[in-house]
């Protein structure tokens, strides 16, 4: 998180050990070459993300996106054996104040799991919701707020003080205070009643990262509030800690601070912060230990008296492996991305359905690229957008959309293999013929043994055709059988539609027989409902296509249902005898 510098100089080769299973980060396997120019091309783009963001105040980019592209970054400089730079990269401009304690970060946990093992043997641990901002230091003398600054590296940072003097919500004098109090905790953006689970992060951070770099106040300073999240050298008792801090004009730690004793009752409040209407945004919950060491024992890396728990992100940056090109059953192309893992909610995903080839050109994405996924309804993986771009691009070989359509691949070829295993998909679908235990895997095997090459060639295969194909099996052949004879009493309409008919159930229930159909014209189809100019003259089209009426004509030989007497008009007076 962007909540400091975070420049090349915290890579360590370490980042290559992750709590996720090690499959969902691995290095490319790109030439050395073209690794060190993507390493560099990634580096400079985030330094010019930096420069908008710590110079400018501006947000170019997400930072859950940027935190990511951060992690490939350091992913691949580990890859490429480079060693990191000894220092962060100068982003911010000159004249850094040191921290009085250093700000040590937090560790993140990844599951519930690796909760359950930190709280083990821990006592007096209490959780808050982890407020999503900028984080700062307040130091007060005699009660007089004296310096205000960023949390930078960790151990220097920024003089906000003069903008930090203008947020209502940071007392400026506090009576009572001790000598010199030193406290660090988050500027968050306030919000009425925001709703994690539902609004996302509404890039708050940015916000307020953007009103305090500029040198004029911003009328955002009055919308900041903070939460005091540590007090070094405080009162070692939370209970006293939260009194005093409330008593001294900060009452948020107070009010959203919980005593925990299991990792049932971190998950209740966890859960509970994540869909209540809470005053600021959040990204998860912070646990921490009562007690903690003193201040000048703090370091900028994180402490073990306190971790993180963050919610999972509504949106990740994934790696694109490669682009497929699936055929279907109309002839119609999906473009489907294949992804390096990325969990989101409780699911990995890998792949995303793209769409369409005019929208794959559209977006232009080839194998390398970073895209952000997110789920929509039902869980199912959505491409938000591309966020970087490998310098080495090569665009994958299309199909070409002409040389498929509704009435191509009726039977198999190598450049029909897609849509051929479609048609018979779909034929033995609930929609078509409803062959119970008849899928796709049935299918590819029995064009793999080569006894399927038309799209009814099934009809006349025998129990030991079928229990010879690999992977189907003597019981599993003995049942397919079945139902390729229970097939040929289904009635006319079911069949129509599996063979592939542009006609919906309801507008084919009406049909009784193959020579009613034949008779048709075009007027009549366009009286049924639901059926216009266009449709109609497809259903035309596909009842005179000479591929289908040879699949008619096999149907009459075999003495199909409303087949076998239409014999003569299917221009095949022998079929049958």
């Amino acid at each position: 998180m962007r909540k400091g510098v975070m420049g090349v100089g915290m890579i360590l080769l370490g980042c290559l050990v992750f709590s996720e299973p090690l499959w969902a980060e691995s290095c490319p396997t790109w030439r050395p070459e073209r690794l060190q120019l993507e390493i560099t091309t990634l580096k400079n783009q985030l330094e010019h993300w930096d420069v908008a963001y710590y110079q400018q105040g501006n947000s170019l980019v997400e930072d859950e996106v940027y935190d990511s592209l951060r992690k490939k970054l350091q992913l691949w400089l580990a890859c490429a054996g480079l060693a990191p730079a000894e220092e962060s990269v100068p982003l911010l401009p000159a004249g850094k104040l040191s921290h009085p304690v250093a700000h040590t970060g937090l560790r993140k946990l990844p599951d519930p799991a690796a909760v359950a093992q930190w709280l083990h043997g821990r006592s007096d641990l209490w959780v808050q919701p982890k407020v999503d901002g900028v984080a700062i230091t307040l130091v007060y003398r005699d009660g007089v707020l004296v310096s205000a600054i960023s949390r930078g590296d960790g151990l220097k940072g920024e003089n906000w003080l003069e903008n930090v003097r203008a947020i209502p919500a940071v007392p400026t004098g506090i009576k009572d205070a001790p000598q010199t109090l030193t406290l660090q905790g988050e500027l968050f953006l306030m919000v009425n009643g925001h709703q994690q689970k539902r609004s996302g992060g509404i890039n708050a951070r940015a916000k307020v990262a953007g009103a305090l770099m500029k040198k004029r106040p911003s009328p955002v300073l009055q919308q900041i509030g903070l939460f005091v999240w540590a007090w070094p050298d405080g009162p070692q008792a939370m209970p006293q800690r939260l009194h005093q801090l409330a008593a001294m004009g900060f009452p948020l730690t107070l009010a959203y601070s919980q005593p925990v004793k299991s990792l049932v009752q971190v998950q209740q409040w966890r859960d509970r912060w994540y869909q209540a209407a809470l005053p600021f945004v959040t990204d998860g919950v912070v646990i921490h230990q009562a007690r903690s060491p003193q201040g000048r024992y703090w370091q900028a890396k994180p402490g073990d008296w306190a971790v993180a728990w963050k919610y999972s992100p509504a949106q990740q940056v994934a790696q694109v492996n490669g682009v497929e090109f699936n055929v279907g059953r109309t002839g119609k192309i999906a473009v489907v991305l294949r992804l390096e893992p990325v969990r989101l909610d409780d699911k990995w995903v890998t792949r995303v359905n793209l769409g369409s080839l005019p929208r794959w050109r559209q977006w232009a994405v080839v194998p390398g690229d970073q895209v952000v996924i997110s789920l929509m309804g039902h869980g199912i993986p959505h491409l938000n957008k591309v966020v970087w771009r490998v310098k080495e691009r090569s665009m994958p070989s299309a199909p070409s959309a002409e040389h498929y359509h509704p009435l191509s691949c009726f039977s198999w070829r190598p450049d029909c293999r897609q849509q051929f295993l479609a048609r018979l998909v779909w034929l033995s679908g609930r929609q078509g013929l409803n062959l119970h235990g008849v899928n796709e895997s049935t299918w590819q095997a029995l064009i793999d043994q080569g006894l399927v090459r038309h799209l009814l060639d099934w009809l006349v295969l025998t129990p030991e055709q079928l229990m010879s194909a690999p992977g189907i099996g003597g019981k599993r052949g003995q049942s397919i059988y079945r139902q390729f004879q229970l097939a040929r009493q289904q009635p006319f309409a079911r069949w129509l539609i599996a063979l592939g008919a542009p006609l919906s159930p309801q507008q084919a229930v009406t049909l009784r027989s193959w020579h009613q159909v034949q008779q048709l014209p075009a007027e009549a189809w366009r009286t049924m409902a639901g059926i216009g100019t266009k449709r109609a003259r497809q259903i035309v089209d596909f009842l005179k296509h000479p591929p289908l009426l040879a699949l008619v004509s096999t149907l009459a030989s075999q003495q199909i249902t409303s087949f076998a007497s239409e014999v003569d008009l299917i221009n095949d007076p022998d079929a049958g005898n």
